[in-house]
C-alpha cells in the first residue's frame, strides 16, 4: 500500500509528537480519512522526508510521531526556471501542475503585450497563492521533497533583465536552433514561453538583446500549455533526468 506523501512546513524532532498544520491535517483527516496507526511520509521542502505515524486524531487536529529521517531525493540535476506568460482559464494551473511533475525548479508567471489575462491587486495575490498551492500538491503527488518556487507575477521585460548565468532560451516555431543542437547548459536553463497570441516583434527583439536564443521543438505550432511541457520533457531527456 502506498504511504501518503504530505508537505508539512514544520516537522518535529525525531522521536517527538507534534500536530500537523491545518492544511496537512485537513488533507490527512478529512480527505484521506487516515486513522491512528497509519503511516505518513512528511517533507518540509528542505530535502529528504520523514517517516511518521499518526498517534492521535480528531476533527480539529492530527498528531503524528516522527520516527525516521530518510535522505531521499528525486530532483533533476538540471535547474530549470520557466518564464511562462499567463494563460486563460485553468490552462495556467495545468501548466504549473505538470511542470512541477516534470521537475521544474522555478516558475515566474509573466505579463506580456498579448497576454489575455488581466489581474492586479488582491486578485493577483490570491492567484499567486493558488499557484503555489498547486505546486505543493503536485510535489506531494509525484514524490518530490522540494517545492517549486512560484515567483510573484511580473512584466516580461522585468524578467528578461534579471541577471543570470543560466542558458537562456525562447521558444519560437521558426527558430533555426533546436534543443538537440544547443550546447549543454553549465548553470541551468531559463526558458521563455509566450502567450496564446505569441510574442510581438519588439518582445522577441528584446529577448535577443538580453541574451535569449530562439529554439524550436518541431515543425508544428503548439498551444502555450503544450509548449512548456514539451520543452521541459526535451530538456530533461537531453540534459537532465534521462541524460545519463
Amino acid at each position: 500500500m502506498r504511504i501518503p506523501h504530505i508537505f508539512e512546513p514544520t516537522i518535529g524532532a525525531l522521536g517527538t509528537d507534534f500536530n500537523l498544520s491545518d492544511d496537512a491535517a485537513g488533507h490527512v483527516g478529512r480527505v484521506l480519512r487516515m486513522q491512528v496507526g497509519d503511516q505518513l511520509r512528511l517533507f518540509n521542502g528542505h530535502g529528504g522526508e520523514y517517516h511518521c505515524e499518526i498517534v492521535d486524531s480528531s476533527k480539529k487536529y492530527v498528531t503524528v510521531r516522527c520516527i525516521e529521517f530518510i535522505d531521499s531525493e528525486c530532483e533533476s540535476p538540471l535547474a530549470i526556471h520557466l518564464g511562462q506568460v499567463i494563460s486563460r482559464g485553468d490552462k495556467m494551473d495545468f501548466t504549473i501542475q505538470k511542470s512541477v511533475e516534470l521537475g521544474v525548479s522555478e516558475i515566474t508567471p509573466l505579463f506580456s503585450e498579448r497576454c489575455g489575462v488581466k489581474l492586479n491587486g488582491e486578485r493577483l495575490a490570491k492567484k499567486h497563492q493558488q499557484w503555489q498551492k498547486i505546486a505543493i500538491a503536485a510535489a506531494e503527488q509525484c514524490g518530490r521533497n522540494r517545492i517549486t518556487t512560484i515567483h510573484p507575477p511580473i512584466a516580461l521585460e522585468q524578467w528578461l533583465t534579471q541577471p543570470s548565468d543560466a542558458t537562456k532560451l525562447t521558444l519560437h516555431p521558426r527558430a533555426q536552433h533546436s534543443i538537440k543542437t544547443m550546447p549543454a547548459p553549465s548553470a541551468g536553463v531559463r526558458f521563455l514561453v509566450g502567450p496564446e497570441g505569441g510574442f510581438t516583434d519588439a518582445e522577441i527583439h528584446s529577448s535577443h538583446e538580453h541574451g535569449f536564443m530562439d529554439i524550436r521543438i518541431g515543425p508544428r505550432v503548439l498551444r502555450t500549455e503544450t509548449a512548456a511541457l514539451t520543452v521541459l520533457s526535451a530538456l530533461q531527456m537531453q540534459f537532465g533526468d534521462l541524460a545519463n
